[in-house]
Parts: C-alpha cells; sequence; structure tokens
C-alpha cells in the first residue's frame, strides 16, 4: 500500500512538472508572436505587446475563481479545467490566422491566459505538498521551474525558426507551435484522466470559501508575499523584455543579435533553477532569496550606473545563414552583461516567494493560491511602467523601477515573509 501511494506520488509530481512546462510553453509565445503581429497588422509596438498584457492581465480576472474552483472541485478537476481552456486558447489563436483577425488573437491570448491562471494555482501548492513543504517542498517547486525555464528557452527559438524573416512574418507561420501546443494539453488531459492527485485539505472544501479567504488574508506574511509575486513576475519580464529595446532602439544594435543577447537571460534562469532545484532540500527559502535579491540589487545598481560605452562580449546562442545553432560572442555594453546575470537571481525567487508566502496556512492554501495568482499580473502591468517611464527619462534610468522592486522583495525575505499569525488555527 505504501509504495503504491509513493509510485502515486512519483506520477503526480511528474505531472504537476510537465504542466510547469506547458505554463512557460504558452505564456512565452505572447513575445514572439508580438512582432508578427506587429508586421502581420501595421500596428504598434505598444499594441504589438497586447498579447503580453492579456495574458498577464488574465490572471487578475481569473485568479480569485481559481481559487474558488480549486477550493470546490480540488486540484485534479481544476487541473482538467485549465487544460480544456488552455486547448480553447490555443484553438482561437489558431483561428485568428486563417481570419487574419487582431482581435481574435487577442481574444484567444486572453483565454490563454486563463489557463496557465488554473494551472499556476494548482502546480505551485501541489508540488510544495508533495515534497512536504519547507525546503523539500521548495526545492519540487525549483524542479518545475527548470523545466519551466528549458520552455522559455526553446519556445521563442522554434519561433523564430518557422518565422524566418520577421517583415514577412504571419500567424500562418507558427501554425506548427499552436499544433504543438495543443496535441500536448490532449495529451496531457488524457494522462492527467488516468493519474490518481492527492487532495490537501480535501475534507475542508465545505467551509464557506469567503471565510476561507478571509482567513488567508489574515496572515501578514502571505499578504506581503502576494505583494512580492507581482513585483517579483514584474521584475523578471520587465529585465530583459526592457533590454531588449535598450538593445535594439537606445543602443543601435540589431534585432536578431539583441534577441540572441536577452535569450541568454532565460538561459541563465535555466541554470540557476537547475541548481535551485539541485541545492533546495538543504538551503532555505529565506536564504535563497535574501541572496540573491541582495546580489540582484548590485547588479541593476551597476546597469544604472556604469558607462554605456563600456562594452564586453558575452557568449549567445545564435544561428548562420542556414539556420545552424551554435554558441558565439556579442559585443554589448557591460549594462546589458549585468542585467543577464540578474536572470540568475530572478530563477529561485517564485519558488523561494511562494514557499515563503504559503508556509502554516494549512487549510486555507487552496483559498491562498487564488488570491496569489491574481498578483501575477504584474508581469503585464510594471513593465508598461517601466516603458513609460523609458519613453520620458531613458531607458537606463527607468531600471530604477527593477531595483525599487528588487528592494522589496528583500525587504521580504528579510523581514516580510516571517509568520507573526502563528495563533491562528489552521486545522
Amino acid at each position: 500500500m505504501v509504495q503504491k501511494k509513493q509510485n502515486g506520488n512519483i506520477i503526480a509530481i511528474i505531472t504537476m512538472i510537465f504542466l510547469f512546462g506547458m505554463i512557460s510553453f504558452v505564456t512565452n509565445l505572447a513575445a514572439p508572436m508580438g512582432k508578427i503581429l506587429i508586421n502581420q497588422f501595421g500596428v504598434s509596438n505598444a499594441l504589438g505587446l497586447f498579447g503580453n498584457l492579456a495574458n498577464f492581465i488574465a490572471y487578475a480576472v481569473m485568479g480569485i475563481p481559481g481559487g474558488i474552483l480549486l477550493q470546490r472541485y480540488g486540484y485534479k478537476k481544476t487541473a482538467l479545467i485549465a487544460i480544456a481552456v488552455g486547448i480553447v486558447g490555443v484553438f482561437i489563436q489558431y483561428l485568428s490566422g486563417g481570419a487574419a483577425s487582431f482581435v481574435i488573437y487577442l481574444i484567444g491570448a486572453f483565454v490563454a491566459g486563463f489557463s496557465m491562471c488554473l494551472l499556476n494555482t494548482v502546480v505551485n501548492p501541489m508540488l510544495n505538498t508533495l515534497g512536504g513543504g519547507g525546503n523539500k517542498g521548495n526545492q519540487l517547486i525549483q524542479v518545475g521551474g527548470s523545466f519551466n525555464s528549458i520552455m522559455a528557452t526553446l519556445t521563442p527559438m522554434l519561433v523564430g525558426v518557422l518565422v524566418g524573416e520577421v517583415a514577412k512574418a504571419n500567424i500562418t507561420d507558427v501554425y506548427p507551435v499552436l499544433y504543438i501546443a495543443m496535441g500536448v494539453f490532449a495529451l496531457a488531459f488524457v494522462i492527467l484522466t488516468l493519474v490518481r492527485i492527492p487532495e490537501p485539505h480535501a475534507e475542508k472544501a465545505s467551509e464557506p470559501l469567503g471565510k476561507l479567504m478571509s482567513g488567508a488574508l489574515k496572515f501578514r506574511h502571505f499578504i506581503l508575499g502576494a505583494v512580492a509575486i507581482f513585483v517579483y513576475v514584474g521584475v523578471e519580464v520587465g529585465t530583459p523584455g526592457i533590454l531588449d529595446l535598450w538593445l535594439t532602439k537606445g543602443i543601435g544594435i540589431s534585432t536578431t543579435i539583441s534577441g540572441f543577447v536577452c535569450g541568454t537571460y532565460w538561459f541563465l534562469m535555466l541554470i540557476g533553477r537547475l541548481v535551485g532545484a539541485s541545492i533546495g532540500g538543504k538551503v532555505s527559502s529565506k536564504l535563497m532569496l535574501t541572496v540573491t535579491s541582495a546580489v540582484g540589487l548590485i547588479l541593476v545598481a551597476l546597469a544604472i550606473f556604469l558607462p554605456v560605452s563600456s562594452l564586453v562580449n558575452v557568449p549567445v546562442l545564435q544561428s548562420d545563414a542556414a539556420g545552424a545553432l551554435s554558441f558565439g560572442f556579442a559585443e554589448v555594453p557591460v549594462n546589458a552583461l549585468c542585467l543577464l546575470l540578474v536572470g540568475l537571481c530572478t530563477s529561485i525567487m517564485w519558488g523561494g516567494i511562494f514557499n515563503l508566502a504559503v508556509e502554516g496556512l494549512g487549510k486555507y492554501l487552496a483559498a491562498a493560491s487564488g488570491l496569489f495568482m491574481v498578483l501575477v499580473c504584474g508581469g503585464g502591468i510594471l513593465p508598461a511602467i517601466q516603458g513609460w517611464i523609458a519613453d520620458l527619462a531613458g531607458y537606463q534610468i527607468s531600471y530604477w523601477v527593477i531595483f525599487a522592486g528588487i528592494a522589496y522583495l528583500l525587504y521580504y525575505a528579510l523581514i516580510g515573509s516571517k509568520n507573526v499569525n502563528k495563533d491562528i488555527k489552521v486545522d
């Protein structure tokens, strides 16, 4: 009986990690798709990024309903609903290619964002629970994050190979990517239907949801952690996103080189998550978040104050005229190198923040996870604020937004993450 339970947990863990990767695969379609939209529909850069914004704003809309679904129907049914919605969202994006409709694409991105929010609502608490919480729970989230980073690295590369020359890009060029997404979701749906998923605190499902949500909000460390996730996702997305614009529009580096340079950020996130997964069982979430936030502050400060005229060669993944991939070097301002290295810091922050924020919540975990997901919309809002500041004061100055965000994360690691409400009953 024990062996059967262990095997079931292993299958559940693998399934959750697999879904963690799909979150990244679908979410990271938005950025390269932006360039396609700009070309095909002749829209502005801001409108081209509306797909990314729609994807993240969906978290603000679906976060609490996601918590309701999780609390009412459990982890497995919520995951199945999320996957079904994901298939619909990707299919709508597919239809936008044949209809050549910008509006239909945005609707598809918005629906897909619903799915990603629901999946995040499930996979994070599930991995944390399956790992037993604490350091082990954080370690499993880091493993899931590593697979997430692999998909984040591969998705824009795959789109780039299919599109070729951006000036002639069309949504129909990326149909193979959409086919893959729908096929993988369909396969995941079948597998998840057959797999037994543990249901932590399932016996509490009959308790009024409003009471559970208000109960979660009584924990100071959870509220501050939810704000930390809002800030973190904005930092993670804004750091390479604005850097891409800085290198192309501010420095004058070609779009191709800039794309590969910024891709290095996501590759470094993969490395960081692999390291985080290997040490997560021995090093506390608090220590990991403290160290990476402190180092991140130093790197961003250097990027703000160092002169742009100082150039360095950075290793990047690039392609030749025949499309073959290889590692090479690109000459960029030293500021860019500092910002790329921030990827090593942001790599483990998600798991650390989530682990610290839900520690000790007990029966409030499911409802808290839904509230938590609402704040992921920071990935669409903070980069927009940073971009607005870049328009007014310059790209370098705009990174004060990132600096302030990381400073808050350091505060949360050192002070805000402490559970000062241990007297609240959670059983």
